[in-house]
């Protein structure tokens, strides 16, 4: 028998199977109830709120433009709101984040048809948010959006 203490690496392989064993233990434990933290209120109900015995309506989207502040073959980027609105043609509005896929910059400026960051100057297209000159990898994700009369909001 040797003295001599075990390896870094013998020490280090032992404490992952610790860990994934330990990281196991709950998660695949079929019909088992997840662990609740005690200090959680109760599930919310899904209907909305009562007060006094009236249903409350239900909260006021985000408003994120009026639709006079986005120019038809152009847009308008939302910065505080990680978003950009445009509107490829007159009533046609889209929206897709504002996160520049190449290195997650927020886009710059709407100009000449394109959404345009001005990290490392990518380009993409208003009417899609596809690639028109990279470096970005992907196009911008699209965003819900819903227009009521004059008013832009999520949705």
């Amino acid at each position: 028998m040797s003295d001599a203490a075990p390896s870094r690496r013998t020490v280090l392989a032992a404490g992952g199977v610790v860990a994934l064993t330990a990281g196991c233990s709950k998660y695949g434990d079929e019909g088992a109830e997840p662990e609740q933290p005690k200090s959680q209120p109760p599930a919310a109900s899904s209907s909305p709120p009562k007060s006094g015995g009236k249903e409350q309506p239900p909260p006021k989207a985000e408003e994120l433009a009026k639709t006079s502040d986005i120019p038809v073959g152009g847009g308008k980027v939302l910065k505080d709101k990680k978003v950009v609105v445009t509107q490829p043609e007159e009533g046609d509005f889209k929206a897709f984040s504002a996160v520049c896929t190449h290195s997650g910059c927020t886009v710059s400026e709407v100009a000449d048809g394109t959404i345009n960051c001005a990290c490392h100057g990518s380009k993409y297209r208003v009417a899609d948010a596809s690639v028109a000159d990279g470096p970005a990898p992907r196009p911008l994700a699209p965003e819900s959006i819903k227009v009521t009369g004059n008013s832009i909001t999520r949705g």
